[in-house]
Parts: structure tokens; C-alpha cells; sequence
């Protein structure tokens, strides 16, 4: 079984910035892909960044060159680091992790950004 558990969300100022961690743990021996999904109220859940074992990227178009997503594969963890922050980016963010057939996820972390 996988874990995922996400940390950083809060609240901030447009204009600001907003780094988040998501740490996987468990029986992972390996993984393809591990990424950040948003979910704002009224709203589907929304592809944020992903990256893959190969460093490969993919952005939504709303926030790329603002994000930036990263890794640390000795520690299962995913980064990702959010600039220039709108109001609009107000969700919550969930770290999902793919291996394969499986796909996890964690439990979501709550961004605001005030106007």
C-alpha cells in the first residue's frame, strides 16, 4: 500500500508564493509519474504539473511559467513551487503518485490566495 500526504498549503496574498511537499511512503518500489491535481469549489478536479522518473514535465496552461514542480527520488517526495499566486489558484491541491495500473492519492492540502 501506498501513502501520500501532502503539506505547505495555506493561505497567502496574490502576488506571493507558496511551496508544496508531497511525501510518498509505504511499498513503493518504483513509480512513473508523480504530480499535483487542483480542485476548486464548483469545479472539476484539474491537472496542476506532473513529472516523471525521467524528469519530464507537463504544466496546465493556466500556470505555466509560474509553477514549478520537482523531485527528490531518493525521498519519494514531489515539490511544488508556486509563484506569482492569483486568486483564481484557489483550490485544493492533491498529490497523486502512478506506477503502472495503480494510481494513489493523498488526502489534499488547502490553498487560498487573497485579493
Amino acid at each position: 500500500q501506498v501513502q501520500l500526504v501532502e503539506s505547505g498549503g495555506g493561505l497567502v496574498q496574490a502576488g506571493g508564493s507558496l511551496g508544496l511537499s508531497c511525501v510518498a511512503s509505504g511499498r513503493i518500489f518504483s513509480f512513473n509519474a508523480m504530480g499535483w491535481f487542483r480542485e476548486a469549489p464548483g469545479k472539476q478536479r484539474e491537472l496542476v504539473a506532473t513529472i516523471t522518473s525521467g524528469l519530464s514535465t507537463n504544466y496546465a496552461d493556466s500556470v505555466k511559467g509560474r509553477f514549478t514542480i520537482s523531485k527528490d527520488n531518493a525521498k519519494n517526495t514531489v515539490y511544488l513551487r508556486m509563484n506569482s499566486l492569483k486568486p483564481e489558484d484557489t483550490a485544493v491541491y492533491y498529490c497523486n503518485l502512478r506506477n503502472g495500473p495503480f494510481e494513489y492519492w493523498g488526502q489534499g492540502t488547502q490553498v487560498t490566495v487573497s485579493s
